[in-house]
């Protein structure tokens, strides 16, 4: 049994991650300040006696003694990152620093939540590890995709400076059960208006590309990137190569719910990505990784989440 921290473990990742590592029987400890994570993501974990919740926040310091440390606190969607820009950036550097510190002190292994974000509006494709990106670092997502930027170059100044035993995820779009409703990101905010039957919204000409992975797939990845030899240190990729438009997710959400929705246009938002795709060769190659799970089959799980949600309101 190890004893693990996952910072942000009550948020939509985190905590599909603490359900993993209970269920391969560690103990988890599950650090979130609710800014973005809610309490009834973990409410049926908190009678596991080897599972323990603790409000914190991560730009203060933490002690305890853990075996390792997933390091997935920053609010993750536009509309929640941008709300505080300043505190999005503080919890990504300033986390980075007292949880690197702690993994320092105790000698645990410490996984960083990097995003896609850190390649930016990318100028090659698809993305792989050793592209530097295109980030805009004074725009309206600087705060995210910068706060990311620095946060790799602190877990790498860490493993080169002192040798701690580092890894580091670049995690593309996720979706599933446990995303909340008002979270801005593409397939919730689909989903929740075709299930009401309003308009979706797609913003742009809808040809702007993504793609998206089921939760349960990169959960399992980021457990196989930990459990890797201490040479593995990343960044690797973690997402679905599988690429399509975003007005073709709209078209095929509209389909899976049976929704009398139409599909309107608006602007672009500033310095919004036109293409996103995971070269993930890497993660087949030391991880033994790949998604699995198929989009359609992914969709209905998640849609089946957001109906059984929308029902337990009106009660």
């Amino acid at each position: 049994m190890k004893r693990i921290l996952v910072t942000g473990g009550a948020g939509f990742i985190g905590s599909h991650l603490c359900e993993k590592l209970l269920d391969s029987g560690n103990e988890v400890l599950c650090l979130d300040n609710f800014f973005t994570g809610s309490k009834k993501n973990i409410i049926h974990l908190l009678g596991n006696r080897y599972f323990e919740l603790i409000r914190h926040d991560v730009t203060t310091p933490f002690f305890a003694e853990v075996d390792e440390i997933y390091n997935l606190a920053c609010p993750a969607s536009p509309v929640h990152y941008q709300f505080n820009p300043i505190k999005t950036v503080k919890t990504s550097v300033m986390g980075s620093v007292n949880l690197l510190g702690l993994a320092k002190r105790t000698g645990a292994k410490i996984l960083q939540a990097s995003t896609s974000e850190v390649y930016g509006d990318p100028q090659v494709h698809p993305q792989d590890e050793k592209y530097w990106g295109n980030v805009n670092p004074l725009g309206p997502r600087a705060c995210y995709d910068e706060g990311k930027r620095c946060a790799e170059t602190l877990f790498m100044s860490y493993y080169h400076q002192n040798r701690v035993r580092i890894k580091i995820a670049r995690i593309f779009n996720t979706y599933g059960p446990g995303m909340m409703p008002d979270d801005g990101r593409v397939i919730s905010n689909f989903i929740v208006q075709a299930l009401g039957n309003r308009e979706i919204t797609v913003f742009g000409d809808g040809l702007q590309t993504r793609s998206f992975q089921y939760i349960d797939d990169l959960v399992d990845g980021l457990v196989k990137l930990m459990n890797t030899g201490d040479d593995v240190t990343g960044p690797v990729n973690i997402g679905n190569p599988k690429e399509m438009t975003i007005v073709d997710i709209a078209r095929t959400i509209i389909s899976l719910t049976g929704s009398e929705s139409e599909i309107t246009y608006k602007p672009m938002p500033v310095d919004d990505p036109l293409q996103r795709q995971p070269d993930i060769s890497l993660a087949l190659k030391i991880l033994d990784w790949r998604p699995t799970i198929e989009l359609n089959d992914g969709l209905n799980r998640t849609i089946e989440y957001f109906r059984n949600q929308t029902i337990n309101d009106k009660r």
